[in-house]
């Protein structure tokens, strides 16, 4: 099997291409996360992860490498980690009973060349009541993830559907990108 670096220290997308029995390393990338504001969520998403993939690449110029990021949008404003609690408060309350859109993207990187994609699966909030948010906020979720919420663990209690592919909540696409890792050469260990 071809290994690949995965340039992240997110847990969960750790975790999905684990459950999709690919072999990996990985390494985190310390890298600026300012971008343009001009730049549409998805342009966002494609940018941070080609920025996070080329990052580690530079060390690594034989080794196919894996950058994501995601971004929740909620009316056309894209909604990072919360800094505190009262953060997470007025998300999550922005959030309650609406659609609000998820955003990952990837970047697959070898030897200079850089593949970028994107996928977006929308999310409804059931009507969150204070007591609601109070509760999920004391779980410790919301502060390390986009939008105060992690679909896969307490938060899937505030999700009332999602239209799309749930990876892309959690924090990577996993059809997709098994899908373009082919194009590498990188394939699951089956066997």
């Amino acid at each position: 099997m071809k290994p690949f670096i995965l340039a992240s220290g997110s847990p969960r997308r750790k975790e999905l291409l684990k459950q999709a029995r690919y072999t990996f390393s990985i390494q985190t990338s310390d890298v600026d996360e300012t971008v343009n504001p001009q730049l549409t969520p998805s342009e966002v998403v494609c940018e941070l992860a080609r920025k996070k993939a080329e990052a580690v690449a530079q060390n690594h110029p034989d080794v196919v490498v894996l950058g994501s990021d995601t971004v929740v949008v909620c009316n056309d404003q894209i909604l990072g980690k919360p800094s505190d609690a009262k953060d997470a408060k007025a998300m999550l309350t922005s959030l309650s009973d609406r659609d609000h859109s998820v955003l990952t993207g990837v970047a697959i990187c070898e030897k200079g060349e850089v593949t970028t994609f994107f996928e977006e699966t929308v999310v409804h909030f059931y009507p969150l009541s204070e007591e609601d948010i109070d509760q999920y906020i004391e779980t410790g979720e919301p502060f390390d993830k986009a939008g105060g919420y992690g679909i896969q663990g307490f938060g899937a209690y505030l999700v009332h559907s999602i239209s799309g592919d749930y990876n892309t909540v959690v924090g990577l696409p996993l059809a997709k990108t098994m899908r373009e890792l082919k194009h590498f050469n990188i394939y699951p260990n089956i066997n």
